[in-house]
């Protein structure tokens, strides 16, 4: 698998995985506190796509290696707003852990990519 397809494949994967948080967690009831977070995961999360989709336009490595660096910090920030809900209860921990995983997935991998592109 060349490249394109493979930044194709990932790309989906980082804006199915944006989606799935959406989907999950507009399920759930309105309250204040969850609200904040809630946003919070939402903005983070489709911005990880949003870059990474960006990154996959780039138009050289140092611009290449920007927007992987901005994909990581949104996806750690994801992973942060996904551990918070966790920790308050708010969401189920079934529903919980596979974002978490599929979160900490894209987070290995763009890692990787990074130091690839460094060296």
């Amino acid at each position: 698998m060349d490249n394109v397809d493979y930044n194709k494949l990932f790309a989906s994967k980082t804006k199915q995985l944006a989606v799935a948080i959406i989907q999950e967690l507009s399920k759930l009831p309105y309250q204040e506190a969850f609200s904040v977070i809630r946003k919070q995961v939402y903005r983070s999360s489709t911005s990880m796509a949003a870059n990474y989709r960006a990154m996959c336009r780039a138009r050289s490595k140092a611009e290449r290696f920007s927007k992987i660096s901005i994909v990581i910090e949104e996806t750690d920030e994801t992973l942060f707003w996904l551990e918070m809900l966790e920790e308050l209860n708010y969401v189920q921990n079934e529903i919980l852990l596979d974002l978490k995983i599929k979160t900490e997935e894209i987070l290995k991998v763009t890692a990787s990519y990074r130091k690839m592109l460094k060296a």
